[in-house]
């Protein structure tokens, strides 16, 4: 996946061939509207977004796309691992195109979310699962608010 970001082409066709070898070695069809949304989220930067958002990223690019289509499409990338779900609370959902063990920094008063850097923060001791389960990984979310500000 890191390759991905590091050599993504410039040129509008060997992008599309980039993308679509990206979902087929995924294991994921590549549809027109996967393909659209997978060249508007892979390639650049990584990034933190909402179904929403991207919905409104798509209709800007001209791209008819329902909000549905793109949680359904959010999903299998998940399932894919070409993107993973930063839960801040159980009605709002990022998603983030870094998918290397990292934790986050969450500003309540703006929703904004931040990767922690690299060695900031000690991985936290982590209890053995109970029988017959295994941790599929550990999510961190450092909850931020200015210091002036009122609860």
């Amino acid at each position: 996946m890191l390759a991905f970001y590091t050599k993504t082409p410039t040129d509008p066709s060997a992008r599309q061939s980039a993308v679509r070898d990206l979902l087929t070695a995924a294991g994921l069809k590549a549809t027109r509207q996967r393909m659209g949304l997978a060249c508007l989220l892979f390639g650049g930067p990584h990034r933190h977004f909402t179904a929403e958002e991207l919905h409104h990223e798509a209709l800007s690019a001209r791209m008819p796309v329902s909000l549905a289509t793109i949680y359904n499409s959010l999903r299998l990338f998940c399932d894919a691992g070409l993107v993973r779900s930063v839960v801040v609370d159980p009605s709002r959902a990022y998603f983030d195109t870094n998918v290397s063990d990292h934790f986050h920094f969450f500003n309540e008063e703006d929703g904004a979310i931040y990767d922690v850097p690299d060695g900031a923060l000690d991985a936290p001791v982590v209890p053995q699962p109970p029988d017959g389960y295994v941790i599929e990984r550990v999510d961190v979310v450092v909850r931020l608010r200015r210091r002036d500000s009122q609860q």
